[in-house]
């Protein structure tokens, strides 16, 4: 039986514009943290609830709002519609705050720049950007920088006129540098249409290629091309070659990865040797190849895929580099203990782990995550203690250096580097009050010489401080905090911090310079990232031990640094600010069931938060490739344990903070039902007056608006709701 809404979408619409024109609900007090405001305006939307009952293991989920998965249903784009209004309603009075905050942020950068140049034989590539236009301009000088006339090879401004959004996705230039391969997505969903230039005469081929996923590989010949397609999930799954100038029909099909957990990757090493296909699970990867001088024979297997087992290469000289954990798959350990991964090395013509040669051993103690292989050098990123850092090996010698960084808290890691040549590399180093700072490294030398520091107007750094704190977890693990503050910020009296974490697939989340939360220590709050596990900051075992049925480690992490600043005088409950997207968001959803109390305000960006049927149904992008990350619900074990967590189905009838939530539409990552799920039987079900709202971009996906611009407005609205719930709108 369907329950109807109390109010007629069309009414609550008008009532809606009629509040918005309300002069009453156009400022507030600072102190009265939105109640007098909330309470002028209509009551939030409240979404039809039809009867639909999940089984899985005896145990029935109900689930009235599983309707909203139909994006057909007239009903739903009506509900967001809906959703959307309230939220520009309750925000109306925002406004001002939000323009300020925006031009604040855009007095940051400097909105007519140049990246640093690379060169790749006898060109410079570099980009640049012009005041008032959101893209980036790629362009590239013959011969030097200084004398070369400028080549624009791809305006982005131009692809995006007349479109809501752009994603630029490939963009390769072919190896004797006169056809660019690129692609776009105009939606938001992440299937590209792959085209091609001359940029000997600036004239787009004829043919256009639909539904690309984000590599692509040259073959040395200038005509022949590998491009991967995705599947009905969206997942890259096949290979195609293409030869330009023909009718992409008559692509060659050159493999199918049929196993669903799977996704395919290609690349052309930097020596240009080979074509690499990398065929990649959460657990283990099969690397084939192709010599790029012969774009029309078969790939071959490097080491056949063997659960558990990942490796990667690079290629330089007659032999393969390989960085891997050598698991041997048998008892779930590895035969060695290389959980944070060794190098190896390898004759290229090899197909078998026999012929590995160990060059260094696995370090309890360092992270080995990449190889780039140079002429006559490796280049190695690694993270030791949480940070990441550089190792350089001369191959000729054997000898190794670390180069060193002023600052204890930091993040650095290798720049574009096309050309194999190279006699050294660009290094792009950063952190929480540095701003990015491009360094060439001298192979030769050890020598470092800064090439740029991004230039941030209106900023000086002596004005900020920097530090890594540790809070101790429910099973005594040391969870470490980044955090940054004015350095004149009274120490001794709490006040409003504004918490970060991620948390998932093994992805760090380093500090780095963001030139938009000065708008917020320049209010005197304080900006903290968790570095919890699941993710990667302090090695392999940090992320095994926040995935799977260890995920809880994650937000009990998150708690106890939230607890933690609270108790050392950093922040109280009621001015602490929580914020995380996509996995994040899940981490998000999970804490504020778990401890609403906790905190005062709580942002969740593309959320993924219905966990269980997520995980359950198979034809949602991403759900079968990511068993091996947080479980397969059909094994009963990991569907209790995710039940136990998965926040939407853990909404419970009790306060919860003031919660921004936002969604696209078209995300192919977080299905746009989830958070609009969650943000539904939120509403039925909490039982305070904090403000959730939910905001969704009709017109874009996971990554939410595009261009400088569009990013930009979306920070500064989330930075005047965390604002304004906190009674901060007059600071």
């Amino acid at each position: 039986m369907r329950s109807r809404i109390p109010l007629p979408w069309q009414t609550f619409a008008l009532l809606v514009a009629l509040a918005l024109l309300l002069p009453a609900c156009a400022h507030r007090s600072p102190a009265s943290s939105g109640t007098e405001h909330d309470q002028a305006l209509p009551s939030p939307p409240v979404a039809e609830k039809r009867d639909h009952v999940h089984t899985e293991h005896g145990v029935n989920r109900p689930d009235p709002y599983y309707w909203m998965k139909d994006r057909d249903d007239p009903s739903l784009r009506a509900y967001l519609q809906a959703e959307n209004a309230y939220t520009q309603a309750q925000t109306a009075h925002l406004a001002e705050l939000r323009q300020r905050l925006f031009q604040e942020m855009l007095g940051h950068i400097q909105e007519a720049d140049l990246s640093v140049p690379v060169r790749k034989g006898d060109w410079w590539y570099y980009t640049r950007t012009e005041e008032g236009r959101a893209y980036p301009i790629h362009c590239r000088r013959r011969g030097s920088m200084e004398q070369g006339q400028e080549q624009v090879i791809l305006d982005e401004n131009q692809l995006a006129e007349g479109q809501e959004y752009l994603d630029l996705g490939v963009f390769q230039v072919s190896p004797n540098q006169r056809f660019l391969a690129f692609s776009i997505d105009t939606t938001g969903a992440e299937r590209h249409t792959l085209r091609f230039k001359d940029l000997a005469g600036g004239d787009l081929l004829p043919e256009a290629i639909e539904n690309t996923a984000y590599s692509l590989a040259w073959a040395l010949d200038d005509q022949t091309v590998f491009y991967v397609t995705r599947d009905q999930a969206t997942r890259p799954y096949r290979v195609y070659r293409h030869s330009l100038g023909t009718d992409p029909a008559q692509d060659t099909l050159v493999y199918e990865e049929k196993d669903e957990r799977y996704t395919v990757d290609l690349r052309l090493t930097r020596s240009e040797a080979f074509v690499v296909m990398d065929l990649e699970s959460s657990t283990t990867t099969e690397v084939r190849v192709l010599g790029a001088d012969n774009p029309m024979g078969d790939f071959r297997v490097l080491q056949p895929r063997h659960q558990g087992m990942m490796y990667r290469v690079d290629h330089q000289g007659e032999r393969f580099f390989i960085v891997t954990n050598d698991h041997d798959g048998t008892d779930g350990r590895h035969d060695d203990g290389a959980m944070n991964f060794k190098l190896m090395e390898a004759p290229q013509d090899s197909n078998s782990r026999s012929q590995w040669k160990e060059l260094i051993p696995h370090r309890p103690q360092v992270l080995l995550e990449t190889v780039d292989a140079f002429d006559g050098y490796l280049v190695m990123s690694e993270r030791e203690n949480g940070f990441s850092q550089v190792r350089v090996m001369d191959l000729a010698t054997g000898g190794q250096r670390v180069p060193e960084w002023p600052e204890p808290t930091h993040s650095v890691w290798l720049s574009s580097n096309p050309d194999f040549h190279a006699r050294g590399v660009i290094m792009e180093y950063t952190s929480l009050v540095t701003p990015s700072s491009f360094f060439f490294y001298s192979f030769e030398t050890g020598d470092m010489q800064l090439l740029k520091e991004q230039p941030v107007p209106a900023y000086d750094r002596r004005l900020y401080t920097s530090e890594r704190l540790f809070a101790r977890a429910p099973d005594g693990v040391q969870v470490p905090i980044s955090v940054v503050y004015r350095s004149d910020l009274d120490r001794k009296r709490a006040g409003p911090l504004y918490l970060e974490g991620y948390g998932a697939y093994g992805l760090s989340d380093d500090p780095y310079f963001m030139p938009e939360i000065l708008s917020l220590l320049d209010r005197g709050m304080v900006f903290a990232m968790a570095h919890v596990r699941g993710g990667g900051e302090m090695g392999r075992q940090w992320y095994v031990d926040g995935k799977l049925l260890n995920k809880k480690n994650t937000f009990t992490d998150f708690i106890a640094c939230a607890e933690f600043l609270v108790d050392e005088g950093w922040t109280t409950a009621e001015q602490l600010v929580i914020s995380g997207g996509s996995a994040g968001g899940l981490l998000i959803g999970a804490v504020i069931n778990m401890r609403p109390e906790l905190f005062h305000v709580a942002v969740a960006d593309v959320p993924f938060v219905d966990a269980v049927t997520t995980m359950l149904d198979s034809s949602i992008p991403l759900t079968t490739e990511e068993w091996e990350e947080w479980g397969d619900p059909h094994d009963e074990q990991v569907f209790d344990y995710m039940l136990s967590y998965s926040p939407y189905d853990n909404v419970g009838a009790h306060s919860y903070p003031n919660l921004l939530i936002t969604s696209g539409l078209n995300d192919p990552r977080v299905m746009y039902w989830e958070p609009t799920k969650w943000a539904a039987r939120l509403r039925d079900l909490k039982t305070d007056q904090n403000l959730l709202l939910l905001k969704t971009e009709m017109g874009s996906g996971h990554m939410g608006r595009s261009g400088r611009y569009g990013y930009l407005e979306e920070t500064a609205f989330e930075f005047a709701f965390v604002l304004d719930r906190l009674g901060m709108t007059e600071s």
